[in-house]
């Protein structure tokens, strides 16, 4: 039995404690929450008992988990973390509590047992999408960020990303300059934010969005914990877009994720030679991601169906559009420059008189042909 030296019937207290005893994303924990809550859940650990959790069907995992969480139980007062995301004027959320973003449900057993939160709580429960991408991104993906975060921060969405190097940092600027909200998800503690040369930039976004991290305060940004970070920025955001990524870019996890979670998936094409836009098109020809070329389409995949009218693309009318097979065959047999006559027109049109000369009337009426002498031509 492992004594607890602070209230664990708090469940407050007892899902900060979760939060520093389990590793992100496991889904044994979050059955074992999900059946009989935290408190009793800390309760059956603490007391080492040989037995499964109490109202939980027998299973291996339970014994093999507990053998690994039980270690980080000894010194643990989860009362440190709490206090210290008082001194950073945060604030801990809960499933059960207010601003919970409601996306974090179709985690299932692998939602966090708590958030950490820097800065408007609001921030990480309103509509958003979600822009990522490579860290070694190319000015051309950053210049597509820029244009993609300035439009969703326009139309009213909170614009999402993970705080790294390359896309990430690309569309928190974007936003911000703007005057729109943006929140950073974080893989360690948000008392340590990475990577540390974005400091003023996550600084900057706690005053007009969040930064947001499952792992208490203290934390560090460990490899695996970025991969399962990623599953949170899928599930509170309405739609994740890939700007630009490498074949194996950890970007790629956030667009399955969000796939998995039936999110909609957008990737921004590039330069088939460029690396920097392999992953996006792998996304592509998988079939997993829309093309997004624009701020329409952008607003079109992360807003309600319905929400947005596609709009049709601006292109000059081509000379035969809008005409029926034989007056368009009349119309292409007329010369560019010289007049032509109605016998003429037939023979080159492969068409009866009649018909000729009823195409002929059409295209008058419509503007695109002229009488010249006694003959005809096309109108200038």
């Amino acid at each position: 039995m492992t004594p607890l030296a602070y209230d664990a019937t708090d469940p407050l207290l007892a899902r900060i404690a979760w939060s520093r005893i389990i590793e992100p994303g496991d889904r044994v924990a979050g059955c074992l929450l999900a059946g009989i809550g935290p408190v009793a859940a800390l309760d059956w650990l603490a007391t080492g008992g040989a037995d499964g959790p109490p109202g939980m069907p027998p299973h291996a995992a339970w014994a093999r988990s507990a053998r690994n969480w039980r270690p980080r139980l000894r010194d643990l007062d989860p009362r440190r973390e709490h206090d210290a995301i008082d001194r950073l004027t945060g604030a801990v959320l809960t499933p059960e509590g207010a601003g919970w973003p409601a996306g974090l449900t179709d985690l299932g057993p692998g939602a966090p047992p708590c958030l950490w939160v820097r800065g408007v709580i609001e921030a990480i429960s309103r509509p958003a999408v979600a822009l990522v991408g490579a860290r070694a991104c190319t000015h051309y993906g950053q210049h597509v960020t820029g244009r993609l975060a300035g439009a969703a921060a326009d139309a009213g969405l909170v614009v999402t990303s993970g705080g790294a190097f390359g896309i990430d940092a690309a569309a928190h600027r974007a936003t911000l300059e703007v005057g729109g909200t943006t929140v950073a998800y974080q893989a360690g503690g948000v008392d340590r934010f990475y990577p540390g040369a974005h400091t003023p930039l996550l600084e900057s976004v706690i005053e007009r969005g969040a930064v947001v991290s499952e792992a208490p305060p203290g934390s560090a940004p460990m490899r695996q914990r970025f991969l399962q970070r990623n599953r949170l920025i899928a599930a509170a955001t309405a739609a994740v877009v890939v700007v630009e990524a490498a074949w194996r870019s950890g970007a790629l996890s956030t667009a399955h994720h969000a796939a998995g979670l039936l999110r909609p998936v957008g990737a921004v094409p590039g330069p088939v030679t460029s690396p920097a836009s392999a992953g996006c098109h792998r996304l592509l020809r998988d079939q997993v991601a829309t093309c997004i070329t624009d701020e329409e389409e952008l607003l079109e995949l992360a807003g309600p169906i319905g929400s947005v009218d596609p709009r049709p693309a601006e292109v000059p009318a081509g000379l035969l559009d809008d005409l029926d097979p034989e007056t368009a065959q009349v119309l292409d047999a007329l010369p560019v420059r010289a007049a032509t006559g109605v016998d003429a027109l037939v023979r080159v049109a492969g068409l009866a008189p009649a018909a000729v000369i009823r195409a002929l009337g059409v295209l008058e009426l419509a503007g695109k042909v002229a009488r010249h002498g006694d003959g005809w031509r096309r109108a200038r």
